[in-house]
Parts: C-alpha cells; structure tokens; sequence
C-alpha cells in the first residue's frame, strides 16, 4: 500500500501514541494489570472507559477498535458500557470506520488496527476497501454527527471523511446538523 507510512508494531512505539490520543479526545483511559481473560487481550472496558494492561496487550490498534465502540455510542450509554460489547452489526460498522478515520489522523500503517489476528480473516478485504476510498459506514458516522461524505463537508465547509467533526458522540439527535 503506497502512500502509508510503515510504523513499528511493537506496543512499546504505538501504544503511548494511541493511549495519548484517546485520553486527549476524552476517551477514558487507565492502566491496570488483567490477569483475567477478557475479549481481547490486554484490554477491558468499564464504565464507558478501557482499562489496559500495556504486559498482556499484544495488538496496539485493538485500543482504538474498542474505542470506536465507546465513541460511536450516545454519552448516557458510553458511560454505562460494560466489558461485554454490543454484538450489534451497525455499531461493529461504525467502530470500525471510526478506528479507520483514529488510524489516518495518527498516520498509523492501517496493518496496526486492521491486524491478521482479528476481524475474523477480513482485515486484509478492510484495509483494501477502506484504501479504495468505500468507507463502510461512513452514513451512520454521518447520520450521528462524527463525520461528513464529501457533498456534506463541501457545504459545512470542512474536510471530508475520514476527517472528524468531532471523535465522541453528543447527544441523539445529532444528525440534525448535516441533513440534506
């Protein structure tokens, strides 16, 4: 994939850069060590935050996956998650185009998020549709206030995704502000 820098997958170079990241756009973060066995490894969700044991994580971008689920939900529910997320297609959709839009603006290799070990076996089929410019789920970003499809940004006066209007999810109704 030309075009993409080539990083590092060793936690110890991406993990505080992600970590950073999330913290700054208000995604609740702590450190802690998880010897239980959680979804996957190394990271737990409560209380609408991620708990990370940087020992056991052994896939950086899985950070910003799970992220994408805390973000893409409305903040009364967010801040009630659990370690058990939702098995909902539509917001599996979004986390995903979320990590994709956290993965571009950390200039990250899309390798980091979208790694063999997940996605049960389509992380390769992502990165190519992603790279070829079809953003799944782009109109459900769109429709919760996240993110702008071209026409949209062009008439908001802002860059397209995977630009972000903003990385949490307010309130319900936000898709009121880029209707037709």
């Amino acid at each position: 994939m030309a075009g993409w820098p080539r990083v590092s997958h060793e936690p110890d170079d991406i993990t505080p850069r992600i970590l950073d990241f999330l913290r700054r756009i208000g995604v609740r973060v702590s450190t802690a060590d998880l010897p239980g066995k959680s979804f996957l490894p190394g990271i737990e969700i409560e209380a609408g935050g991620l708990r990370v044991d940087p020992s056991r994580l052994q896939h950086p971008g899985d950070l910003l996956h799970e992220a994408g689920h805390l973000a893409v939900l409305p903040p009364d529910q967010r801040c009630q998650q659990g370690a058990e997320v939702s098995n909902d297609p539509a917001q599996e959709m979004m986390a995903i185009a979320w990590s994709w839009a956290a993965l571009t603006h950390l200039a990250l290799s899309p390798e980091v998020v979208f790694h063999a070990d997940g996605y049960k076996g389509d992380a390769q089929w992502l990165i190519d549709t992603y790279s070829a410019g079809t953003f799944i789920a782009l109109p459900m970003l769109q429709w919760i206030g996240l993110s702008a499809d071209p026409s949209h940004a062009e008439a908001l006066g802002i860059a397209p995704y995977p630009h972000m209007i903003r990385w949490l999810r307010e309130e319900e109704a936000t898709h009121d502000a880029i209707e037709h």
